[in-house]
């Protein structure tokens, strides 16, 4: 059993009589607000997940290159 346009016409009304339209107007722009500041929260958080990925490459790299190197000494 869906909700018909006329009962959901009744609960608009009564929501705007309950809360009034300034109430309701200011809710809804503190919703986008938040969606506004999680979208640019995740778009933030993207370049720093690149960027981590090639400094541990790059550790990697060291440390594999340090090995050799402990490794050539020994056998020397």
């Amino acid at each position: 059993m869906s909700p018909s346009l006329p009962q959901i016409i009744i609960v608009v009304v009564l929501l705007i009589l309950l809360f009034g339209r300034g109430k309701i107007s200011a809710l809804m722009g503190d919703v986008a607000q938040g969606i506004k500041s999680f979208k640019k929260g995740i778009a933030d958080e993207e370049p720093h997940v690149a960027e981590d990925k090639p400094q541990v490459s790059q550790q990697k790299a060291e440390t594999v290159s340090e090995e050799k190197n402990e490794s050539s000494e020994k056998s020397d």
